[in-house]
């Protein structure tokens, strides 16, 4: 691959439609002025239907600062805003503008806060005209920069908006080639670029188009997720109707609003270049404001994941943040918000608002809203033949005397109410602006140095997945505006919406008309949604199974009530003949011994610390390497109390309360497809990370990749990594796990009365229909000899003192190879025809596989390690029981193996079963 970046900036060669800058707040009155109109500095651009008339060439005439007194260019601060000699080059690109451009009160509107913070503005002599400043309640980042094109918090030409959007994706089409450009994929981020992603793609391609949501939407797997470090919202969830978008190895194109720490892209294209890998990614925004000490960053992240990387942006600078800014920023927020309430008052005469007007869009059926799911060049098509006929059914519901009409999106709906207040200014002689709902706080002042003038604050109106809460329309109280029409998507169109506090009795107050256009949202039809909507809720304790109900949710089926079991002779004669397969039956509970239940305990208090810091090197792994937030899923039931103690350990450590789910896997038949579809409808697929209790040769690895690479051919849905995290690797077949070492882990030595007296899992086609999942037993007769709780209780009371022991094996293993060798494999195939076995399915490697072939199978002998201790006890007390020679080999990569019987027939044992010699 060739991982270059070409780290640049400026707005291309082309313009696209409209292309003007500066910003249209109006005088926006607050709580320290009365309310009403302004003066309007309008757009450079012209306003009204005019468009845009400039090039997008010339942004920069030079670099300098942007503080309290407005812009002072400077030389020397060249190597500040770009970090390198990169800068002097990007500048020669140009942008959207012919320089900076002042309100008409000559005050850049981030001087309230260059004056109060010392926060200043170093780059283009352009960014003023792009970008205010503002503070918000947010305890990550005080202050926020306003973008004045971008159309979410400052009304504008929604020309303008759409103009510098499409203008950058002219560019980046210019970049990639017409060739690279067909096959590219652009990707918005929610909320804030979501518009300004459409319209990159639309200037590209047309190339389809996803963004990011916060939505999430019942039956449509998760292709992906992230986290936005300094947001006041973090988690972002890809939800494409096509799984086959983002899976492409075409240039993917990531567009946000604003560059800075580049944290949220990074992480996005790391998190799907491990799925998704491609040769060549673009990074887009209106601004490069990232610090000199985050300029190399993004080459070496190109080198680090071997792609191209590029960077395209309409401006460049950087933000001089004081020592202390943050806590002062806070202090500054606080003392304002408790002085004065930050709602904007109705207007001047405003008595009861009038209800707002529906007006009917007749949106064509079937039409994406957005790109939540995706959007293709063929909805484009779709979307551009209704918009003149859907624009002209609001100019003809406008009064005739409005003259300045808001178009008014919905937070991540910010394309279609654009695109239909571009065709909106073809259409009438008023001047229309645009902006949009959204989640974030920001502190309102009535100034003209000061980017937010005016909030309106009312409920959210869509059922939001993390619960009700305020949001915001800034700009828009005091703006002059006759008539505001606001665009929500149908699942915005609930009571709250029309409540007397809602957004529409808001805006009421601040302008005569208000009219609503509703457009359908759009939910993907996917064949996955009714069949996981089909399947049962998971099993939970003490109802199965005697695990707490927290610890674990089993997607099994309960069989408790059915026979199942056949003596163990004859469930391996029927085996090995053919006749069955060992999930169509369970082998007689092992009941264990006085003497062995001794050997338990002693095994488990032994080896309680050991067991303790394998669990927690795992865990760490798993959150360091796979998911901050992950999903473990274990492998019943061996992964079974594995996966709680994981759980118990990311409580202990961080606090987290992590889902755990048990489902079924069954060697030659794969994982329960049903378990897969449940846990797509649930979380993201990216996020789920198997877990098992150790490796022996690495067949159920195996098996596990298989069915994952066949269920996504089959259903479609993507993002499930097969690579299982374990306890003890001794085979070398997985990169995750807490140790290498074969050593005996206690919950081996017994069945279901260490795995919450649960059975092995079954699959037998008259018991397990299309819907169902596979089934186990409950064995609660066994209740008086279950120890499940013990083994958890006595590794968790270990944790404490393993931390720091932990703390040391994590950084080992992060600077480690841990490539699997696959060695463990290679032994049991040499082992095979040392033996004469010729089965490699016949031959069980380490202490844990060794335990199951003697309590289910009819075992042959025993390979002991010579010299191993304690570790084999209980192998040894089993062999004695069942009469199985232990033969000492000198080289033996594991502590030990068991051999099955390779010849088994019930004429080849006596009658109490034991082996004999061939």
């Amino acid at each position: 691959m060739n991982n270059a970046v070409n780290d640049g900036a400026g707005a291309g060669t082309g313009a696209g439609p409209g292309a003007g800058a500066r910003p249209d707040t109006g005088s926006a009155s607050g709580p320290e002025a009365e309310p009403g109109p302004g003066p309007d500095p309008g757009s450079s651009a012209g306003s009204g239907r005019s468009g845009a008339t400039r090039s997008a060439q010339g942004v920069r005439p030079g670099l300098g600062v942007w503080s309290a007194t407005g812009f002072r260019a400077s030389d020397a601060t060249a190597g500040q805003a770009d970090g390198g000699p990169d800068a002097t080059a990007a500048r020669a690109d140009g942008g959207p503008g012919t320089g900076a451009a002042l309100p008409a009160a000559g005050v850049w509107s981030g001087s309230w806060v260059a004056e109060r913070l010392g926060v200043e503005l170093v780059g283009d002599e352009g960014l003023g005209e792009l970008l205010g400043l503002a503070l918000r309640r947010n305890p990550k980042r005080a202050h926020l920069l306003v973008s004045h094109v971008l159309g979410k918090h400052v009304p504008q030409s929604p020309a303008v908006v759409y103009g510098h959007g499409f203008a950058l994706g002219l560019r980046v089409r210019e970049l990639l080639g017409r060739d690279e450009a067909g096959r590219s994929v652009v990707l918005g981020y929610a909320e804030t670029a979501t518009g300004l992603g459409h319209a990159v793609a639309d200037g590209l391609g047309p190339a389809p188009c996803l963004h990011s949501t916060r939505r999430p939407v019942e039956g449509v797997a998760r292709a992906g997720g992230f986290e936005e470090a300094h947001s006041h919202a973090t988690s972002h969830l890809l939800l494409p109707e096509d799984p086959a978008l983002l899976a492409g190895d075409g240039p993917l194109v990531l567009v946000d609003d604003e560059f800075s720490t580049g944290n949220t892209v990074l992480n996005t294209i790391r998190d799907l270049h491990d799925r998704y890998p491609r040769d060549r990614y673009v990074i887009v925004a209106l601004v490069d404001m990232r610090s000199p000490a985050d300029h190399g960053r993004l080459a070496d992240f190109a080198r680090e994941i071997g792609a191209r990387v590029d960077l395209v942006a309409a401006a460049s600078g950087t933000v001089r943040l004081p020592e202390g800014v943050l806590e002062k920023g806070q202090a500054l927020v606080a003392r304002h918000e408790a002085a004065r309430g930050a709602e904007a008052p109705a207007g001047p005469g405003a008595g009861a608002p009038a209800p707002a007007r529906r007006v009917e869009l007749e949106w064509p059926a079937g039409l994406p809203d957005g790109g939540r799911h995706g959007f293709t060049a063929g909805h484009r098509e779709r979307l551009e033949r209704a918009l003149p006929a859907m624009a002209g059914r609001i100019a003809d519901a406008l009064p005739g005397t409005a003259r300045r009409v808001l178009v008014l999106g919905f937070e991540e709906l910010m394309y279609a109410p654009l695109r239909l207040g571009v065709a909106l200014e073809e259409l009438t002689e008023a001047e229309v602006r645009y902006s949009t709902t959204t989640r974030s706080p920001v502190l309102a002042v009535d100034d003209p140095g000061y980017a937010i003038r005016t909030r309106l604050t009312f409920p959210a109106h869509d059922g939001p997945a993390d619960g009700p809460g305020e949001r915001y329309a800034y700009n828009v109280a005091g703006g002059g505006f006759d008539a505001v029409v606001a665009v929500v998507d149908s699942v915005a169109d609930t009571p709250e919406l029309h409540a007397p506090d809602g957004l529409l009795a808001r805006l009421a107050a601040h302008a005569r008309t208000v009219l609503l256009a509703v457009v359908p949202s759009y939910v993907p039809e996917r064949p996955s949604t009714e069949r996981s909507s089909m399947l049962a809720e998971p099993l939970r304790g003490p109802d199965f199974s005697s695990y707490a109900a927290d610890e674990v949710g089993w997607l099994l089926q309960d069989l408790s009530d059915t026979r199942l079991e056949a003596p163990t002779e004859e469930r391996e004669e029927a085996i090995q003949s053919g006749g069955a397969h060992y999930a169509e039956s369970l082998p007689v509970e092992y009941q264990p011994s006085d003497a062995y239940q001794e050997l338990f305990h002693s095994a488990l208090g032994a080896s309680a610390a050991r067991i303790a810091q394998a669990v927690g090197a795992v865990t760490e792994l798993v959150l360091a390497e796979r998911s901050p937030r992950p999903v473990l899923v274990s492998l019943a039931r061996a992964g079974t109390p594995v996966g709680v103690l994981m759980r118990r350990w990311a409580r202990h450590r961080h606090g987290l309360d992590l889902p755990h789910y048990a489902v079924s896997i069954v060697r030659g038949r794969g994982i329960d497809a049903n378990a897969l579809r449940w846990l797509a409808a649930h979380h993201d697929p990216a996020d789920v990370v198997f877990v098992d209790g150790w490796t022996g040769k690495g067949a159920i690895t195996r098996e596990l990749a298989e069915a994952v690479r066949e269920f996504e051919a089959s259903d479609g849905i993507t993002g499930f990594d097969p690579e299982i995290a374990v306890l003890a690797d001794p085979g070398s077949c997985v990169r995750t796990y807490g140790t290498r070492e074969d050593f005996l882990i206690p919950s081996a030595c017994l069945n279901s009365t260490v795995s919450g007296l649960i059975s092995r899992t079954v699959l037998r086609a008259d018991l397990v229909g299309e819907h169902d999942y596979h089934g186990a037993k409950f064995y609660r007769e066994l209740a008086g000899s279950d120890v499940s709780a013990d083994f958890l209780d006595v590794v968790a009371d270990r944790f404490g003192e393993v931390d720091d022991a932990v703390d040391t094996q994590l950084k080992e293993l992060l600077s480690a190879d841990r490539s699997p060798t696959w060695e463990g494999w290679a032994a049991v195939e040499r082992i095979s025809e040392e033996y004469e076995i010729h089965d490699v399915n016949l031959v069980k490697p380490g202490v844990g596989e060794t335990t199951r072939v003697l309590l289910r199978r009819v075992p042959w002998k025993i390979l002991a390690r010579a010299g191993a201790g304690a570790d084999l006890d209980h192998v040894r007390l089993l062999a004695e029981q069942r009469g199985v020679p232990v033969e000492e080999v000198a080289e033996l990569p594991y502590t030990c193996v068991g051999l099955i019987h390779p010849k088994y027939t019930r004429g080849a044992t006596g009658a109490d079963g034991r082996a004999v010699s061939l």
